[in-house]
């Protein structure tokens, strides 16, 4: 795991010296709130409906033990006991007090943590695999690169006051759990021609108002030249993308105006001319250095087969459904990847408690290598745990509501904070969440649906993701009624897709129906059980559900 260099250290403590001031003129009355804004923004604190909001960054989406132990001191001694992990790895803290914030980042500081770079128009939390470094289908480990990604963009000079927001993400292997092609940029980890490392290059994708699947500008990309192209990127968004437009401030929105093809033409003119000054070329060594920081851990030999895993499944069906759903294969035989939920039946999507946290903390010292991962899926990861731990390892997720064996079913959902908390949404998200969570809940009608990600948001901007659900639900506002519009056939894996619209949208109160039609459609027209969700609608079409939905034309 990245350890903080000096730089880190001292512009980390310099920054929140400096924010503590700024705090402080703003209590007084020195700074209104609208000089406040641009400062507090810088910060990661936001101003919500009821209160402000820090948003913490999880770089690349790995925490320590120790880390998550101080977010959950923090939950518990500046909040209300809990904190809501978000689709870009990140944590919120939604209730604490502007005096205190600048406390929280001494606290977040003292574990080498921040808030910077989580708002604003600069780049924002590199995101990538919350598998990385564990899963079997890894053809290498994209947290050095994002690292990389990381001390290059922070606080640079010349991106930091960008047309927009802009996001990152990188994945290691063909099976891309990190989103790439709904990002600004999407880079994807390949082997090339000589068996050297490179990156397939993805630009222009992005969901909120206009969603949009990235172009593949560079098949591949030598690792060397990541920065130098990354950079040539930046400068000509940077140059062309509109400032007059929020909008239409993305780059998404200048490729798509621009054309893909010539977009390409001027990245890979500029990437010639930053190639010359061989200043951002990656030397091997610098790989090297960035890359030991996270070295496979030195795992014991398992057997391939634990006994007292497959005996454990066997004595317990709840116990059998966590195996199945949320242990995945580790590149290490006899070893798992463990994703530990916060989709309890009825709860809220990505919410943990400081006990929680303290627990899955206290978890990865014991059985993971006291290192975690927060999944873009608004859970967690403990990411090198021995087969024959994990029933143990279960009991005592059990204990405290943590050993729902539903990751990647129909109740895994994702949801923004909607109404409840976001001065920008519509419609709330969280009770749609739970209400159909509850509806789905059962074992058995779970294991019968299979794979299927219902996706929430509660307004347009799509914090929830609802454009690449394989049903994505859109809250809007219809005359002072929260109404839901429903897409089907999104996904955000390597077959990335934007869901279509199926038709007018359901008040709150018939939303949950209007979904449980769509799914018993699925159910009635599959070919066989083996025929997931995403699978049927995509050889299907809409008009079976528009019919199930809203009766034949």
């Amino acid at each position: 795991m990245y350890r903080y260099d000096e730089f880190d250290h001292g512009f980390v403590t310099s920054r929140v010296a400096q924010f503590r001031d700024q705090v402080e003129r703003r209590l007084s009355g020195e700074l209104t709130e609208d000089q406040f804004k641009p400062l507090r923004l810088m910060n990661g604190v936001y101003l919500q409906l009821h209160a402000y909001m820090l948003r913490i960054a999880v770089p690349y989406g790995t925490l320590s033990s120790r880390q998550l132990r101080m977010l959950g001191h923090i939950g518990r001694t500046y909040d209300r006991g809990y904190g809501h992990f978000t689709t870009r790895q990140n944590l919120q803290f939604n209730w604490p007090a502007l005096k205190d914030i600048p406390a929280i980042l001494d606290d977040l500081a003292s574990v080498e943590m921040h808030a910077l770079q989580t708002s604003g128009n600069c780049i924002r939390n590199v995101t990538t695999d919350h598998f990385a470094g564990a899963a079997a289908d890894e053809i290498a480990d994209p947290r050095p690169y994002a690292e990389i990604l990381r001390q290059w963009s922070s606080i640079h000079p010349e991106f930091s006051y960008l047309p927009r927001k802009f996001k990152i993400a990188v994945t290691g292997a063909p099976k891309d759990r990190a989103a790439i092609q709904v990002h600004d940029i999407g880079l994807e980890l390949k082997r090339g021609p000589d068996g050297g490392i490179g990156f397939a290059v993805y630009v222009g994708g992005g969901q909120g108002r206009t969603p949009m699947i990235a172009h593949k500008v560079r098949d591949y990309l030598p690792e060397e030249d990541l920065l130098a192209y990354v950079e040539a990127i930046m400068r000509v968004y940077n140059l062309h993308g509109r400032r007059d437009n929020k909008y239409k401030a993305r780059i998404k929105i200048l490729v798509h105006e621009t054309g893909a093809e010539e977009i390409t033409r001027q990245i890979e003119a500029e990437f010639v001319e930053v190639k010359k000054t061989e200043l951002l070329r990656l030397p091997d060594e610098e790989i090297q250095r960035i890359t030991a920081y996270f070295a496979a851990p030195d795992l014991a030999p398992k057997p391939a087969r634990s006994g007292a895993f497959e005996a454990a499944k066997a004595d317990s069906a709840a116990f059998a459904a966590f195996a199945e759903n949320n242990v995945t294969p580790h590149k290490a035989p006899g070893y798992g990847v463990v994703t530990v939920s916060l989709k309890p039946i009825g709860g809220i999507p990505g919410d943990a408690t400081d006990v929680q946290m303290e627990v899955v903390a206290d978890l990865a010292d014991a059985y993971s290598q006291s290192e975690i991962r927060v999944s873009h899926e608004q859970n967690l990861v403990l990411p090198h745990v021995a087969l024959d731990d994990v029933p143990a390892l279960y009991a005592k997720l059990a204990e405290h509501g943590l050993a729902t064996g539903n990751a990647g079913l129909v109740t895994d959902i994702i949801a923004c904070p909607g109404l409840d908390y976001c001065a920008l949404a519509n419609a709330r998200s969280i009770n749609i969440a739970q209400d159909l969570s509850n509806r789905f809940g059962a074992p058995e009608r779970q294991k019968d649906i299979g794979e299927l990600k219902i996706k929430i948001s509660g307004c347009i901007n799509a914090c929830g993701h609802h454009h690449v659900g394989h049903i994505g639900l859109l809250g809007v506002d219809r005359r002072g009624e929260e109404v839901y519009q429903i897409t089907l056939g999104g996904s955000g894996d390597e077959t990335a897709s934007v869901g279509a619209l199926v038709g007018p949208g359901f008040t709150g109160d018939q939303v949950v129906d209007a979904v449980e039609t769509v799914v018993d459609t699925y159910l009635k027209l599959r070919q066989g059980p083996d025929e997931t969700f995403l699978s049927a609608v995509r050889r299907l079409g809409q008009q079976p559900f528009k019919e199930a939905l809203y009766g034949a034309a």
